[in-house]
Protein backbone atom coordinates (compact mmCIF):
# COMPACT_ATOMS: atom_id res chain seq x y z
CA UNK A 1 0.00 0.00 0.00
CA UNK A 2 1.34 3.44 -0.96
CA UNK A 3 0.67 5.61 2.10
CA UNK A 4 1.96 8.83 0.50
CA UNK A 5 -0.78 10.63 -1.41
CA UNK A 6 0.02 12.30 -4.72
CA UNK A 7 -2.63 14.98 -4.15
CA UNK A 8 -1.14 18.47 -4.03
CA UNK A 9 -4.02 19.94 -2.00
CA UNK A 10 -5.62 18.08 0.88
CA UNK A 11 -8.32 19.06 3.36
CA UNK A 12 -8.08 17.34 6.73
CA UNK A 13 -11.69 17.07 7.89
CA UNK A 14 -13.76 16.12 10.90
CA UNK A 15 -17.46 16.47 11.71
CA UNK A 16 -19.62 16.27 14.81
CA UNK A 17 -23.23 15.12 14.59
CA UNK A 18 -26.48 14.94 16.52
CA UNK A 19 -26.08 11.20 17.03
CA UNK A 20 -23.40 8.75 17.98
CA UNK A 21 -21.66 6.64 15.33
CA UNK A 22 -23.97 3.68 14.89
CA UNK A 23 -22.49 2.58 11.59
CA UNK A 24 -23.55 3.77 8.17
CA UNK A 25 -27.18 3.56 9.25
CA UNK A 26 -26.82 6.48 11.67
CA UNK A 27 -27.87 9.01 9.04
CA UNK A 28 -31.03 7.05 8.32
CA UNK A 29 -32.07 7.63 11.92
CA UNK A 30 -32.30 11.30 11.04
CA UNK A 31 -29.00 12.46 12.55
CA UNK A 32 -27.44 15.65 11.15
CA UNK A 33 -24.12 17.44 11.11
CA UNK A 34 -23.70 20.12 13.79
CA UNK A 35 -20.02 21.04 13.35
CA UNK A 36 -17.49 20.92 10.51
CA UNK A 37 -13.78 21.52 10.95
CA UNK A 38 -11.20 21.50 8.14
CA UNK A 39 -7.55 22.49 7.78
CA UNK A 40 -5.75 22.85 4.45
CA UNK A 41 -2.56 21.03 3.48
CA UNK A 42 -0.74 21.92 0.26
CA UNK A 43 2.24 19.81 -0.80
CA UNK A 44 2.28 18.25 2.69
CA UNK A 45 2.52 21.61 4.44
CA UNK A 46 -0.23 23.06 6.61
CA UNK A 47 -1.06 26.45 5.13
CA UNK A 48 -2.99 28.08 7.96
CA UNK A 49 -6.22 28.18 5.93
CA UNK A 50 -9.13 26.48 7.61
CA UNK A 51 -12.90 26.14 7.53
CA UNK A 52 -14.91 25.92 10.74
CA UNK A 53 -18.66 26.09 11.13
CA UNK A 54 -21.26 25.20 13.76
CA UNK A 55 -24.65 24.28 12.30
CA UNK A 56 -28.18 24.31 13.69
CA UNK A 57 -29.57 20.86 12.83
CA UNK A 58 -33.16 21.84 13.56
CA UNK A 59 -33.57 18.90 15.94
CA UNK A 60 -32.46 17.69 19.35
CA UNK A 61 -28.93 16.40 19.91
CA UNK A 62 -28.70 12.97 21.57
CA UNK A 63 -27.41 13.08 25.18
CA UNK A 64 -24.88 10.37 24.31
CA UNK A 65 -23.45 12.60 21.59
CA UNK A 66 -23.30 15.63 23.88
CA UNK A 67 -21.24 13.57 26.31
CA UNK A 68 -18.65 13.09 23.55
CA UNK A 69 -18.46 16.51 21.86
CA UNK A 70 -20.04 18.79 24.46
CA UNK A 71 -22.19 20.61 21.88
CA UNK A 72 -25.66 21.34 23.28
CA UNK A 73 -28.92 22.31 21.61
CA UNK A 74 -28.54 25.80 23.09
CA UNK A 75 -25.02 26.15 21.67
CA UNK A 76 -26.18 25.69 18.08
CA UNK A 77 -29.67 27.18 18.34
CA UNK A 78 -28.61 30.46 16.71
CA UNK A 79 -26.18 28.97 14.20
CA UNK A 80 -27.06 28.83 10.47
CA UNK A 81 -28.72 25.81 8.91
CA UNK A 82 -26.63 23.61 6.60
CA UNK A 83 -28.17 24.95 3.40
CA UNK A 84 -27.06 28.46 4.39
CA UNK A 85 -23.37 27.51 4.60
CA UNK A 86 -23.25 24.67 2.09
CA UNK A 87 -21.80 26.66 -0.81
CA UNK A 88 -18.95 28.09 1.26
CA UNK A 89 -18.15 24.58 2.49
CA UNK A 90 -18.29 23.11 -1.02
CA UNK A 91 -16.05 25.91 -2.30
CA UNK A 92 -13.45 25.07 0.36
CA UNK A 93 -13.29 21.34 -0.33
CA UNK A 94 -13.93 21.32 -4.10
CA UNK A 95 -11.07 19.70 -5.99
CA UNK A 96 -9.15 18.71 -2.86
CA UNK A 97 -8.46 15.31 -1.38
CA UNK A 98 -10.51 14.87 1.80
CA UNK A 99 -8.48 13.23 4.58
CA UNK A 100 -10.57 11.89 7.47
CA UNK A 101 -10.34 9.19 10.12
CA UNK A 102 -13.01 6.59 9.42
CA UNK A 103 -13.84 8.69 6.37
CA UNK A 104 -16.97 6.70 5.46
CA UNK A 105 -18.75 8.10 8.52
CA UNK A 106 -18.02 11.77 7.75
CA UNK A 107 -18.57 11.40 4.01
CA UNK A 108 -21.88 9.59 4.54
CA UNK A 109 -23.15 12.49 6.63
CA UNK A 110 -21.85 15.04 4.11
CA UNK A 111 -23.56 13.21 1.26
CA UNK A 112 -26.78 13.10 3.25
CA UNK A 113 -26.66 16.86 3.89
CA UNK A 114 -25.87 17.56 0.23
CA UNK A 115 -28.81 15.38 -0.83
CA UNK A 116 -31.20 17.58 1.15
CA UNK A 117 -30.17 20.78 -0.63
CA UNK A 118 -32.47 22.43 -3.16
CA UNK A 119 -31.31 21.95 -5.83
CA UNK A 120 -29.68 18.71 -4.79
CA UNK A 121 -25.99 19.02 -4.05
CA UNK A 122 -23.11 16.87 -5.30
CA UNK A 123 -21.81 13.60 -3.96
CA UNK A 124 -18.59 14.22 -2.06
CA UNK A 125 -16.73 11.73 -4.26
CA UNK A 126 -17.78 13.70 -7.36
CA UNK A 127 -15.87 16.81 -6.25
CA UNK A 128 -13.15 15.36 -3.99
CA UNK A 129 -10.79 12.45 -3.68
CA UNK A 130 -11.16 10.70 -0.32
CA UNK A 131 -8.38 9.29 1.86
CA UNK A 132 -9.12 7.34 5.05
CA UNK A 133 -6.37 7.59 7.68
CA UNK A 134 -7.93 4.65 9.53
CA UNK A 135 -7.11 2.42 6.54
CA UNK A 136 -3.51 3.71 6.57
CA UNK A 137 -3.22 3.15 10.33
CA UNK A 138 -4.53 -0.43 10.08
CA UNK A 139 -1.99 -1.12 7.33
CA UNK A 140 0.90 0.30 9.37
CA UNK A 141 -0.23 -1.10 12.74
CA UNK A 142 -2.23 -4.29 12.14
CA UNK A 143 -3.94 -5.78 15.17
CA UNK A 144 -3.46 -2.64 17.27
CA UNK A 145 -5.84 0.10 18.41
CA UNK A 146 -5.98 2.68 15.64
CA UNK A 147 -8.52 5.24 16.82
CA UNK A 148 -7.33 8.85 16.86
CA UNK A 149 -6.52 8.82 20.58
CA UNK A 150 -4.38 5.71 20.19
CA UNK A 151 -2.53 7.21 17.23
CA UNK A 152 -1.89 10.44 19.12
CA UNK A 153 -0.32 8.45 21.95
CA UNK A 154 1.69 6.32 19.52
CA UNK A 155 3.09 9.31 17.63
CA UNK A 156 3.46 11.66 20.59
CA UNK A 157 0.85 14.20 19.44
CA UNK A 158 -0.34 16.40 22.31
CA UNK A 159 -4.09 16.23 23.02
CA UNK A 160 -4.04 18.06 26.35
CA UNK A 161 -6.13 20.92 24.95
CA UNK A 162 -9.00 18.56 24.12
CA UNK A 163 -11.58 18.22 26.88
CA UNK A 164 -14.23 17.15 24.37
CA UNK A 165 -14.08 16.02 20.77
CA UNK A 166 -14.43 19.08 18.53
CA UNK A 167 -14.37 19.11 14.74
CA UNK A 168 -11.72 21.79 14.19
CA UNK A 169 -9.44 20.67 17.01
CA UNK A 170 -9.73 17.03 15.93
CA UNK A 171 -8.97 18.06 12.33
CA UNK A 172 -5.83 19.87 13.53
CA UNK A 173 -4.79 16.86 15.60
CA UNK A 174 -5.50 14.48 12.72
CA UNK A 175 -3.36 16.66 10.44
CA UNK A 176 -0.42 16.25 12.84
CA UNK A 177 -0.99 12.51 13.08
CA UNK A 178 -1.40 12.04 9.32
CA UNK A 179 1.75 13.97 8.39
CA UNK A 180 3.83 12.24 11.05
CA UNK A 181 2.36 8.82 10.25
CA UNK A 182 3.20 9.23 6.56
CA UNK A 183 6.66 10.62 7.17
CA UNK A 184 6.18 14.37 6.87
CA UNK A 185 6.64 17.41 9.07
CA UNK A 186 3.97 19.88 10.13
CA UNK A 187 3.97 23.66 9.95
CA UNK A 188 0.80 25.38 11.11
CA UNK A 189 -0.12 28.63 12.80
CA UNK A 190 -3.74 29.64 13.29
CA UNK A 191 -4.29 33.14 14.62
CA UNK A 192 -5.65 31.80 17.91
CA UNK A 193 -2.52 29.74 18.63
CA UNK A 194 -0.12 30.94 21.26
CA UNK A 195 3.28 32.07 20.02
CA UNK A 196 5.63 29.16 19.60
CA UNK A 197 2.88 26.53 19.68
CA UNK A 198 1.85 24.63 16.58
CA UNK A 199 -1.74 23.48 16.18
CA UNK A 200 -2.36 20.03 17.56
CA UNK A 201 0.59 20.13 19.92
CA UNK A 202 3.62 20.33 17.60
CA UNK A 203 6.08 22.56 19.45
CA UNK A 204 8.08 25.16 17.51
CA UNK A 205 11.21 26.29 19.35
CA UNK A 206 12.70 29.77 19.14
CA UNK A 207 16.49 29.27 18.83
CA UNK A 208 17.06 32.54 20.71
CA UNK A 209 15.24 31.18 23.75
CA UNK A 210 17.33 28.00 23.96
CA UNK A 211 20.54 29.85 24.99
CA UNK A 212 22.70 27.38 23.09
CA UNK A 213 26.46 27.54 23.64
CA UNK A 214 28.49 27.71 20.42
CA UNK A 215 31.92 26.05 20.66
CA UNK A 216 34.45 26.94 17.98
CA UNK A 217 37.43 24.88 16.85
CA UNK A 218 40.74 25.50 18.65
CA UNK A 219 43.91 26.63 16.83
CA UNK A 220 45.35 23.11 17.04
CA UNK A 221 42.15 21.62 15.63
CA UNK A 222 42.18 24.09 12.72
CA UNK A 223 45.82 23.19 11.97
CA UNK A 224 44.97 19.47 11.96
CA UNK A 225 42.02 20.18 9.68
CA UNK A 226 44.26 21.98 7.18
CA UNK A 227 46.77 19.13 7.27
CA UNK A 228 44.00 16.68 6.46
CA UNK A 229 42.91 18.82 3.51
CA UNK A 230 46.53 18.87 2.28
CA UNK A 231 46.41 15.06 2.12
CA UNK A 232 43.12 15.16 0.20
CA UNK A 233 44.54 17.73 -2.23
CA UNK A 234 47.46 15.45 -3.14
CA UNK A 235 45.06 12.96 -4.73
CA UNK A 236 43.25 15.60 -6.75
CA UNK A 237 41.18 18.76 -6.37
CA UNK A 238 40.04 19.41 -2.81
CA UNK A 239 36.36 20.32 -2.91
CA UNK A 240 36.46 21.87 0.56
CA UNK A 241 38.97 24.48 -0.65
CA UNK A 242 37.05 25.45 -3.76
Amino acid sequence: MNIISNASRQVILDTETTGMNQGSGAIYLGHRIIEIGCVEVVNRRLTGRYYHQYINPGQAIDPEAIAVHGITDERVSKEPRFHQVAQDFINFIDGAEIVAHNANFDVSFMDHEFSLLQPRGPKTADICQILDTLVIAKFLHPGQKNNLDALCKRYGVDTSRREYHGALLDAEILADVYLIMTGGQTKFNLSNEEAGQEAGGIQRFDPQSLNLKVIGASADELTMHEQRLDLVAKSGKCLWRG
